[in-house]
């Protein structure tokens, strides 16, 4: 069996067994899992600039709010309807992410870091600045009739659970045929050695930039879609914190693979939620897990399934 097969056996597969848990599992996982899979959308356009390209991002999540943002407030003041409104959100995240490409690809390694830090810390402040609009740090609600797309109820748990499947379903497609095409090659032939890329003629600086527009515009659909199926923008979405999730999730499931961002956010997710059943010191399991972790599985766990088990897993 050739490994295109077997890629899309295991991802074809992943799909199915979603889409069947659905009818099986208990409300508070099937809640749970419908969370994990838009969180994991997020995740997938993190790992396409760190993962794949290489490049080291602490501000995503103002892509994430752009796309929360930008959905909720269009609902909220503009009255547009859920479609019109997840358009516009993608729509901010497309052009936050441009601008700050292009500003921030100006530098790079740990410049690049902070420079990205710095765009995140001023969109959330701009977030608080214009509370009027936003609410600030108390965020806003959408109400229920808000949330009726094309007469389906995304309130609903079961339509719900759908939405954030096909959500996910489309990242994850995506996200595989990036980076089994010739421009997800070039991108992880930049992460590799970006100086050997620039000499065999390939065009580095836009190909980076296509890749920070790429990733941004899917948190930001990860980010808009969260907001309309759960009811909620909130400042804290904007915040350094959920710049830093996507990292860990990435790391922990395997930064340059397809089910990485996926695995790491389930892995983490249910990490805390156990080790919160079990005491009020959780973050300090949760620590020792990560940094055990990081100790004896330093590609993640779907790098090492790809390092010991199977070395064509995309």
């Amino acid at each position: 069996m050739s490994d295109t097969v077997k890629s899309a056996v295991l991802h074809g597969g992943l799909l199915i067994l979603l889409f069947g848990l659905q009818f099986v599992l208990p409300e508070y996982h099937h809640g749970n899992l419908s969370r994990i899979m838009v969180l994991a959308c997020y995740a997938i356009g993190y790992n396409i600039l760190f993962g794949y390209t290489g490049l080291l991002s602490l501000g995503h999540a103002m892509f994430f709010a752009a796309g929360m943002y930008g959905m909720g407030l269009s609902i909220r003041h503009l009255g547009a309807d859920p479609a019109t409104a997840m358009i516009l959100g993608l729509f901010a995240g497309l052009a936050l992410s441009t601008l700050v490409g292009f500003l921030a690809l100006r530098t790079q390694g740990v410049a690049f870091m902070i420079v990205t830090l710095m765009f995140a810390q001023a969109a959330f402040l701009t977030i608080l600045y214009f509370g009027e609009w936003t609410r600030g740090d108390e965020g806003f609600v959408i109400q229920q009739a808000e949330r009726v797309l094309w007469g389906i109820d995304l309130s609903d748990p079961t339509n719900r659970y759908f939405a954030a499947f096909a959500v996910f379903a489309l990242c994850l497609i995506l996200s595989l045929r990036l980076v089994s095409s010739p421009f997800g090659k070039t991108l992880i032939a930049i992460r590799e050695n970006e100086e050997r890329a620039r000499m065999l003629g390939y065009d580095t600086y836009r190909r980076k930039l296509a890749a920070v527009v790429v990733s941004g515009t899917i948190s930001a659909l990860a980010g808009a879609a969260y907001g309309l199926l759960f009811g909620y923008a909130g400042a804290s979405f904007a915040s350094v914190q959920y710049s830093i999730f996507p990292l860990l999730w990435v790391l922990l499931g395997g930064a340059g693979t397809v089910l990485g961002p996926f695995i790491g956010t389930l892995f983490m997710f249910y990490l805390i939620d156990v080790a919160s059943g079990w005491t009020t010191a959780y973050l300090l399991i949760v620590g020792i897990v990560l940094v055990l972790l990081t100790l004896f599985a330093r590609q993640g766990i779907a790098g090492e399934i790809r390092r010991r088990i199977w070395r064509g897993l995309p």
